[in-house]
């Protein structure tokens, strides 16, 4: 039978579509044959020695000749510092200038590498950037909100092959935050707890879900999962913003990362997907009552026109075997 299940971090109902449920290794699609791609690639404006092509670098991990990670404008950025963010109100319709910061994190130099097959330390350089970005981001006067996000893969939006992220920090939160935010602050309410901490502890003493642990970090499919494979790394230790990160952490974060990225790419096939950090917006840092984490959504299911008309999900994969089938794939 069919399940529906209670996503308490969204506060949205999920079906479980258990009848027609796919095995793990049934989500591995066939994929066309392609070119491997080169180290290289010479009109790549991420590649070395192509650093003119990039808008104003921003910050740089490394020497001024062999960097590590970079990070610059986005050239076609969604959102602008240069753009003004005053209100306009005509009649019942509400608008703002374009102001933001829009940033693309260069993960590596070379162009055909990827999370999965880095070593801890480059991941680790990634995510020293990507804090070292939030942290100047955020303080910025007018931003409220900053997203940090990768797209993998043609089929999660991206539209260069050279390994990269992007940062988005915007003057208004976004309606996921928000909704994200008030779940957790009523939850609270009710139970003087955080909802994350405690969704933690229940994964961890049920560990049906778990699909990997280290020292600092829990990685798991969530009890209702919106699609097949999601995964949630949790930090053990209460931190309502990805700013608080620390170097111990961030070490941990990276072995733990680099993993389920790794089990996603054998397992799957090196599947598309997209992960992002959710973290709560600038001005509420220190709350008792959120918990960042790390999203990593793969890329196996389109939504159709049930999700479309009623902004309700249906996952055809049972979460407790998804993460049974990753805890099995070996890093080869």
């Amino acid at each position: 039978m069919s399940e529906l299940r209670y996503n308490l971090i969204s506060g949205e109902w999920i079906i479980v579509a258990t009848e027609r449920a796919k095995r793990p290794k049934d989500f591995v699609k066939a994929k066309k044959e392609q070119v491997p791609l080169p180290e290289y690639k010479e009109n790549c404006p991420f590649c070395p020695g192509n650093e003119n092509q990039t808008p104003v670098e921003t910050f740089r991990l490394g020497g001024s000749g062999a960097w590590k990670v970079r990070s610059v404008y986005n050239k076609f950025g969604a959102v602008s510092n240069e753009e003004k963010k005053e209100r306009r109100i005509n009649g019942l319709y509400n608008s703002m200038g374009g102001f933001g910061v829009h940033e693309v994190i260069i993960e590596h130099p070379r162009h055909n590498n990827c999370i999965a097959l880095m070593s801890n330390e480059e991941v680790e350089n990634i995510l020293k950037v990507y804090r070292e970005r939030y942290l100047a981001v955020s303080e910025i006067e007018g931003i409220e909100s900053i997203v940090i996000f990768k797209n993998h893969g043609p089929a999660a939006g991206t539209s260069l092959e050279h390994p990269h992220s992007q940062l988005i920090a915007t003057p208004v939160v976004p309606p996921q935050v928000r909704g994200r935010l008030e779940q957790a602050v009523s939850f609270f309410d009710l139970n003087g707890r955080c909802v994350f901490c405690t969704m933690l502890e229940s994964e961890l003493k049920e560990k049906a879900r778990i699909v990997l642990e280290t020292d600092n970090f829990v990685a798991f499919m969530p009890y209702a999962s919106f699609t097949p494979f999601t995964i949630w790394i949790f930090p053990r230790r209460h931190s309502a913003s990805f700013g608080g990160i620390n170097d111990r952490e961030i070490s941990d974060l990276a072995e733990n990362l680099k993993t389920i990225l790794g089990k996603l790419y054998y397992g799957l096939d090196n599947p598309d997907f997209n992960y992002s950090i959710r973290s709560t917006p600038v001005g509420e840092r220190g709350t008792s009552y959120f918990h960042w984490y790390l999203s990593i959504i793969p890329r196996l299911s389109q939504p159709a026109g049930f999700e479309l008309g009623s902004g309700m999900f249906i996952n055809t994969a049972l979460p407790e075997q998804t993460a049974e089938f990753l805890r099995q794939v070996q890093l080869t």
